[in-house]
């Protein structure tokens, strides 16, 4: 009984996550993509970049690969050829929309931390060429993946044993090290260090202001700082959270080789994965009051010509 009101938990919560993470995504590339959110156009696009990684996360991996098989079991995803392409392509946009969460963070924290750097690294051509690393080398190291399957006359394809084998369980771990351990370790880093950082200089700002005015006008500097900080910890503070169950169940898996009573975890840990592929819309309309105003216009402009056309 459990397991069938888990699979219907599961059921439910995929077909809202298609529905909604498709969506969502759309709407934000639109909007980031016009540009007028009042965000750097560097920012601009590494938040445009992360939308469509994870909308390519709700096509491939819960669209195709989840609704797809529950409904089409001996659909043409199931060739031996196609699904080997299949298993590139949905290990490739995991890896892409987590490392561009890596690199947005490293942005952000050479943007606040680092000025030396920020001139040349802050910049829409910076941006640009480290999205399409991050994108170019996300796709060649899961090429291996494609010989990992073999055919299958009764389902199609399927695993081949080779995790039996040192050069391929080497290469399983360490994909699973690249995503998601060290990712989520190095975000959790670069935010203490950012807010270490955003400590001293505030404390610093404060005290220098305070002599000069008495501390009373506002500081623009820090009221910029304040907005990027606050969009900065809402984007990866929800990776952190999201990402927590598929890390410790990475740990307690592959690390500590404890494989008892972790299948619900594991389910639980993917649930909240793709999850975390669908949140960004939302914390974009509750940090940018721009992103709001823009994302009102887009729901409520289509409305508007419908009631116009009915009027005429």
């Amino acid at each position: 009984m459990g397991s069938l009101a888990f699979f219907l938990v599961q059921d439910v919560f995929y077909h809202s996550l298609a529905v909604i993470g498709v969506a969502a995504n759309l709407m934000t590339i639109v909007i980031l993509s016009r540009g007028s959110c009042g965000l750097s156009r560097c920012t601009g696009r590494y938040l445009v970049s992360m939308a469509a990684a994870d909308l390519l996360v709700i096509t491939f991996c819960v669209i195709l690969n989840y609704l797809c098989s529950l409904y089409f079991p001996f659909s043409f995803l199931t060739h031996y050829y196609v699904c080997s392409l299949h298993s590139i392509v949905n290990a490739s946009v995991v890896d892409c929309s987590v490392w561009l969460t890596v690199a947005f963070t490293l942005d952000r924290f050479v943007a606040i931390c680092c000025q030396r750097l920020k001139a040349r690294y802050c910049t829409e051509r910076a941006a640009v060429g480290v999205i399409v690393t991050v994108w170019v080398l996300s796709y060649l190291r899961n090429i291996p993946r494609y010989f990992i399957y073999e055919p299958d006359h009764t389902r199609g394809c399927r695993l081949r044993n080779v995790c039996s084998k040192t050069p391929w369980a080497l290469y399983m771990w360490s994909g699973m090290a690249l995503t998601p351990l060290i990712p989520y370790v190095s975000i959790l880093l670069l935010n203490a260090l950012t807010v270490k950082h955003i400590l001293v200089a505030s404390r610093v700002r404060r005290t220098l202001r305070g002599q000069g005015n008495d501390g009373k006008q506002v500081d623009p500097e820090m009221e910029n700082r304040r907005r990027s900080i606050i969009l900065l910890f809402a984007i990866s503070g929800s990776f952190i959270v999201l990402w927590m169950t598929r890390v410790v169940d990475f740990v307690f898996q592959e690390i500590l080789l404890d494989m008892s009573r972790m299948a619900v975890v594991t389910h639980v840990g993917d649930m909240l994965m793709y999850l975390n592929s669908c949140t960004n819309t939302c914390i974009y309309a509750l940090t940018q009051a721009k992103f709001r105003e823009e994302m009102r216009r887009a729901v409520t402009h289509p409305i508007h010509l419908f009631l116009k056309f009915m009027k005429d």
